[in-house]
């Protein structure tokens, strides 16, 4: 694939990858998108109706 290299250990294992973010920036996005829902997988989670009150409480949503 153009503008993706990967780095290989003394075995030939594929161990990183270099991807060239000009041609390939949309995929390194999703990437990122799925590293970052990975990582809060264990966080608590809040229900949406709830932040939906706090944001309009705030100020920075209308009421529906």
């Amino acid at each position: 694939m153009s503008g993706i290299q990967y780095v290989t250990d003394e075995k030939g294992q594929r161990v990183a990858v270099l991807i060239d973010l000009k041609k390939h920036r949309e995929l390194w996005e999703d990437i990122e998108d799925l590293l970052v829902s990975r990582s809060r997988r264990h966080e608590k989670q809040v229900p949406l109706e709830k932040v939906k009150a706090g944001v309009v409480k705030s100020g920075k949503l209308a009421r529906e």
